[in-house]
């Protein structure tokens, strides 16, 4: 049985962890600014103790801003939980529209996204070269040997 529990103070140092492992230290660089992971919130999702899912994200004036969604049992319908559950959150929020940015090699989360009626509304190209320069780990191959090189912006309109 799946357990969800928002980030807290019981289980924000494994969550770093994990994000640091995952995102290969716990600052995300965005659009060009640098995002401290450790202090956003987030839903985790539980199975028997472990973390199988992850979500975090921001909401600042209307918007809530999803900043890592991981699922790592894929296929079971974790992200799309999480996705749910953001949606409940930005709405109480008041928020106008969900945003996340991923990049050009992430197909997977491309499709993902797409499937759950988020639409790309941008490409920012060549914005990992920027990216590179404030964080110099990003790596410059992607998923399935693709060349990382741009970003790509999805949103989704609330309905309220």
């Amino acid at each position: 049985m799946l357990k969800f529990s928002d980030i807290n103070s019981t289980n924000r140092i494994e969550i770093n962890q994990i994000i640091a492992e995952r995102w290969l230290s716990t600052d995300m660089v965005i659009r060009g600014e640098i995002v401290d992971m450790t202090q956003l919130n987030g839903i985790a999702v539980y199975k028997d103790a472990r973390i199988i899912g992850l979500v975090t994200y921001r909401i600042v004036d209307e918007e809530c801003e999803i900043t890592s969604l991981d699922s790592f049992c894929e296929g079971i319908g974790i992200g799309t939980e999480l996705i749910n559950r953001i949606t409940v959150v930005a709405k109480q929020s008041h928020c106008k529209r969900i945003k996340l940015i991923t990049t050009n090699d992430n197909i997977n989360a491309i499709k993902f996204y797409q499937k759950r009626g988020f639409d790309m509304i941008h490409i920012y190209r060549n914005a990992l070269d920027i990216s590179r320069k404030i964080k110099p780990s990003i790596p410059f191959i992607g998923e399935d040997d693709i060349p990382l090189k741009h970003e790509i912006e999805f949103e989704l309109i609330l309905n309220r």
